[in-house]
């Protein structure tokens, strides 16, 4: 459970991170290259493809994020079960 937790707070500290999270919140998902175009065109945000894919890495590691092959194209989904989990043990 520490490590889950870890994992979540790591994913967490970056304001990039955080970023990607705001966007696939506001939508149920996203492509990566919808994703990267809104990063870099709505948030003025330099960054490469490469970059961002690794943010993503952190963020599927925590569990965060969703992941799922659809021929082509990567579709993201953001997941908040484990925020829930992390935040039920403190607030109940």
């Amino acid at each position: 459970m520490k490590w889950e937790r870890d994992a979540t707070f790591k994913a967490l500290a970056d304001s990039t991170r955080r970023l990607i999270l705001d966007e696939l919140s506001e939508r149920n998902e996203m492509t990566l290259y919808e994703l990267t175009s809104r990063l870099i065109m709505e948030h003025n945000l330099a960054i490469s493809r490469q970059g961002i894919a690794k943010h993503l890495s952190v963020l599927e590691e925590a569990g965060l994020l969703k992941s799922i092959r659809k021929g082509k194209y990567r579709i993201l989904k953001f997941d908040n079960e484990p925020l829930k989990d992390l935040l039920r043990g403190w607030i109940e």
